[in-house]
């Protein structure tokens, strides 16, 4: 046979090859079954802000600042002046958020709201607001639900706090009436929640309907006031106690930082000598997991280098606290009612490296930053062994004093909230507490697809049991 009557045949199969490997390698253009849940190729997380009337956020704030008397539980008798006293708050768009300590340690909602109110074309952040629920991550609910419980608290009848009583409990009357919103929206019946944020900042904050936000993604400053112990766990002394499942988790929720209540000192300004040993300015007196307080002062109130300082956060006691930790080489972080308080975030502002002991804390951002680098963690137990804290503290190097206090200064940005604009509303700052919440919720974004999927393939009357031992 020749070779020019093979050449056509050879041509016809090499074409044809080559074809086959194009249509192999090329992107295909399957329909998307599932729009609403389709892969984001954009690493912004994606946030739509549920629709809720003004009066459940920045309303909120113009009745607080319409308020005349005090607050009852604060010993200073006058009320707190308006920032805003120029201008008439209740037109104001976007009033300021209270400075009492007591509201103002809880206010990440604010800063959150008003990071998300920003023109996103000034936005450079890692989220991205949207205006279309069915292209969202998640969906951010804009309640204010700490200032809701404060102005309860401090202004409402004694007692009438924990009473489901919408007549006299405003507090539990605006919760209702929030989640009735919510649970009635798309969003809500498409996912049962589960791509919801809440931020409960407050432990008492939304007391009344937990069980019922259960499922959504909820921003919480610790554990603390919120899980009941696993009845089972709790019987069976071979193993820890576990968390029940309805409750809140490591894996479904985000751990956020207090708002610090005292000026950051940057590792450029100290100049302070710090002959202090060891600073404590608190209650003495707490509950539950905080009675460790009252034994750790006991142990430490007499020991030399050592200043331990009952007083309550107003003026003359932040004054007082800004004097103690920045002339303190450590500053002491006991667990109060809750494991975690305000003071770890103001030592950290302060530049005094921070002694936890806290058997139960959990933190913010942990997988983002390294708290081992800047603060010293000690066990409740060995902390009560009378001289054993001070001696520990007084065997730390200079060397090693540097080093933790220069990686506290490198790190301090990560828990700054404020954003110096009008109103909270601006983008939060670079690398700021912010940025790391949502980086946080971000993390969420596939266990809440995954879980929400899998739901909506179960078929009628089959029940999935809960696994979750989370920690």
């Amino acid at each position: 046979m020749k070779l020019s009557s093979l050449s056509l045949p050879i041509s016809i199969f090499l074409a044809f090859s080559f074809l086959s490997l194009l249509l192999l390698f090329s992107p295909r253009s399957n329909p998307d079954p599932n729009p609403a849940f389709r892969p984001n190729p954009n690493p912004r997380l994606r946030i739509y802000v549920a629709d809720l009337p003004r009066a459940f956020n920045y309303g909120l704030l113009a009745q607080f600042w319409s308020l005349s008397a005090p607050d009852s539980r604060l010993p200073d008798p006058h009320p707190e002046s308006n920032p805003d006293s120029n201008s008439n708050s209740k037109s104001n768009k976007y009033p300021q958020y209270p400075t009492s300590p007591l509201i103002r340690q809880y206010s990440a909602e604010y800063w959150l709201l008003g990071d998300l109110e920003t023109d996103a074309r000034s936005r450079d952040s890692v989220a991205v607001r949207v205006f279309d629920v069915d292209q969202a991550d998640v969906i951010f609910v804009p309640f204010f639900a700490t200032m809701s419980a404060e102005m309860q608290l401090g202004w409402g009848s004694k007692g009438d706090f924990l009473k489901k009583d919408e007549r006299v409990n405003l507090d539990y009357k605006r919760q209702k009436e929030v989640l009735e919103i919510v649970k009635g929206s798309k969003a809500w019946k498409r996912s049962g929640g589960r791509d919801h944020v809440f931020v409960l900042t407050d432990p008492v904050a939304m007391w009344h309907v937990k069980d019922e936000i259960a499922p959504a993604i909820l921003l919480v400053v610790d554990f603390g006031g919120w899980y009941k112990l696993d009845s089972h766990s709790t019987n069976n002394r071979t193993s820890p106690p576990r968390i029940e499942h309805n409750q809140v988790s490591l894996i479904k929720d985000v751990i956020v930082p207090y708002t610090h209540l005292l000026p950051t000192l940057h590792i450029s300004d100290d100049k302070n000598i710090r002959s202090t040993l060891l600073y404590f300015k608190g209650a003495k007196h707490r509950h539950r997991g905080g009675l460790v307080r009252e034994k750790l002062w006991e142990i430490l109130q007499n020991e030399r280098g050592v200043i331990m300082e009952e007083g309550f956060p107003n003026s003359t006691g932040k004054a007082q606290s800004i004097k103690g930790m920045r002339s303190s080489q450590f500053c002491l972080h006991p667990a109060g009612d809750t494991p975690t308080s305000c003071r770890l975030f103001d030592s950290i502002a302060s530049l005094c490296i921070p002694v936890i002991v806290s058997d139960n804390i959990v933190l913010p951002f942990e997988g983002l930053i390294d708290y081992s680098d800047f603060a010293l963690f000690v066990s409740e137990g060995k902390a009560l062994e009378p001289g054993w804290l001070v001696e520990y503290l007084r065997g730390v190097s200079g060397r090693e004093i540097e080093r933790l206090r220069r990686n506290m200064g490198k790190v301090q940005r990560v828990f700054e909230f404020e954003n110096g604009f009008d109103g909270g509303v601006g983008p939060g700052l670079e690398n700021g507490a912010v940025e790391h919440i949502w980086r946080m919720v971000q993390q969420k974004v596939p266990m809440v697809r995954e879980t929400v999927l899998r739901e909506k393939r179960r078929p009628d009357g089959v029940e999935v049991p809960l696994r979750c031992h989370c920690t």
